[in-house]
């Protein structure tokens, strides 16, 4: 089942994500439509909170292989390390459609997570995964790329999405 994301500027988007208590199969019933969801968008890193759960989950899956997906499940990620050294990426979210800034972050990261079995399990994490993990990670502390711009550069794309937000509600109505 495919979800609906949740596009800025909305409340839920800065609040922050309580942990997932037991990985059941309810939780990976929900990271399979979160999955779905972004394959749809479509997307490379997708989470909960941009489907209205406050919950600490996140699905990512930067393979370029339409074939062969290598899906990515982080379930209470916890990065512990961060790199001093850092990488520029251009951004973008499916929160925030058609909107796109370039990005520094540390070039690396090192993170702990629970998996779809609930296993405990570390990642040394390079290049985009580093900051698709990343930029996730802030969803989950209710912070959004566009933080990392200036005040003029956000307040611009937050006019935009409110605009584009008007647009898709006349066309619903």
């Amino acid at each position: 089942m495919k979800r609906n994301i949740i596009i800025e500027p909305d409340p839920i988007l800065r609040k922050t994500c309580t942990p997932i208590e037991k990985v059941d199969s309810n939780v990976r019933k929900l990271m399979q439509e979160m999955l779905e969801t972004m394959y749809a968008a479509p997307g490379i890193g997708l989470a909960a909170i941009q489907v209205g759960i406050l919950k600490r989950l996140v699905v990512i899956d930067i393979s370029k292989n339409k074939e062969k997906k290598e899906p990515l499940f982080l379930i209470n990620p916890e990065i512990l390390e961060k790199s001093e050294n850092t990488s520029i990426y251009e951004e973008g979210c499916l929160s925030l459609p058609g909107q796109f800034a370039e990005i520094e972050r540390p070039a690396e990261c090192f993170l702990k997570y629970l998996d779809l079995n609930g296993n405990q399990k570390k990642l040394k994490a390079s290049g985009l995964l580093s900051t698709c993990i990343q930029h996730e990670v802030d969803h989950l502390n209710g912070v959004l790329f566009i933080d990392y711009l200036s005040k003029l550069k956000k307040d611009m794309i937050i006019k935009k999405l409110v605009k584009h937000k008007k647009e898709i509600e006349k066309i619903i109505v």
